[in-house]
């Protein structure tokens, strides 16, 4: 059976598979994890230490030497998806009740549905459609998307917006990991390619355990909403994405559309958030349901509206170079 490749071809599988397995079990079964204990229990309800392990890894595997071309354009994009989901986290206190919305289309969207599902890009999904259709350093600027990776950004955000009050400690525990394994995977590449190597290991079973926290109704319960949000997100961070690219970034706009999906790892950051700041646990439950909704959808639209858009920049490139006659230039340099 190829059960390995048949999840590689689901958009975001290797998370999206194992987490909606633990929502079955979680919404048939809800006793299972107490019923079973010792090691099934930990894998079904261990998010928690299988996420900090996999930030250990991810941290492992970021090289701090890089061209300037990849920092800049990496540096670019990471910069302005997050100032994004800052502006939205504002903007959306300002309009969403703090229980977020109870009812209607919108049902589930709240403050931490927007910042979680807007302020991560899915790296692996951009470095293969720009391996594809730009730049080898444009494919390379994943490098410091890993960098958004987990619940720090969004915690800043919502720190800093005056939504949460994080205690510095809580700040210090949630990235400690990461900075641990980049420091480590730094000072030695051995240590680096042997951690770095468990990174894509650890995504089914941390996706397993959060599926366990989810209630299958809840996400059947998103319906239109989560591919309203799935086009939000899109729309509102690729149009700067692709302008900060373009001026900033000195390419044409490719990059920033691959760079506008929603990354896997951020289904884990509402209940991560709420296990923290327990007055988001009301909201975190639909809004892992619409953030996962949100992965699968630019997990299939980003990779089609990019091909388009760098199809479009090739003609027009072609374009421009075939308004220029060739005898003219002979003419004026004879």
């Amino acid at each position: 059976m190829k059960i390995m490749k048949t999840m590689e071809r689901i958009p975001g599988g290797l998370m999206l598979v194992p987490l909606f397995l633990g929502a079955i079990i979680n919404t048939f079964a809800p006793s299972s994890a107490e019923y079973f204990g010792s090691f099934t229990g930990g894998l079904m309800t261990g998010t928690i230490p299988i996420l900090a392990v996999w930030f250990f890894c991810m941290g492992a595997g970021i090289q701090l030497k890089s061209t300037g071309t990849i920092l800049r354009k990496s540096g670019t994009l990471v910069i302005t998806k997050i100032a994004v989901a800052w502006v939205v986290a504002i903007i959306a206190a300002q309009f969403l009740p703090e229980g977020g919305i109870q009812t209607g289309l919108f049902a589930g969207f709240s403050v931490l549905t927007l910042v979680a599902a807007m302020d991560m890009t899915n790296g692996g999904l951009y470095a293969s459609i720009m391996q594809q259709y730009g730049s080898k350093e444009e494919a390379g600027a994943f490098v410091l998307m890993s960098l958004e990776s987990g619940p720090l950004m969004t915690m800043i955000i919502l720190g800093s917006t005056g939504l949460a009050a994080f205690e510095p400690q809580v700040f210090v525990g949630a990235v400690l990991p990461f900075l641990v394994g980049f420091l480590l995977g730094n000072l030695d590449s051995d240590l680096r390619a042997f951690f770095s190597r468990a990174t894509q290991t650890m995504i089914p079973f941390f996706g397993f355990a959060l599926g366990n926290s989810i209630d299958l109704g809840v996400i059947l319960d998103t319906g239109l909403a989560g591919i309203i949000l799935g086009v939000l997100v899109i729309v509102v961070t690729g149009i700067p994405l692709m302008i900060a690219d373009k001026y900033i970034g000195g390419g044409n706009g490719t990059a920033g559309i691959a760079a506008s999906s929603t990354a896997g790892a951020a289904v884990a950051n509402p209940m991560i958030i709420a296990t923290m700041i327990p007055e988001f646990m009301p909201v975190a439950e639909a809004a892992t349901a619409l953030v996962a909704a949100s992965v699968v959808v630019t997990s299939i639209l980003v990779p089609i509206i990019t091909a388009y858009w760098a199809q479009y920049m090739k003609k027009k490139e072609n374009g421009k170079s075939d308004d220029i006659d060739p005898n003219n230039i002979n003419s004026n340099t004879v």
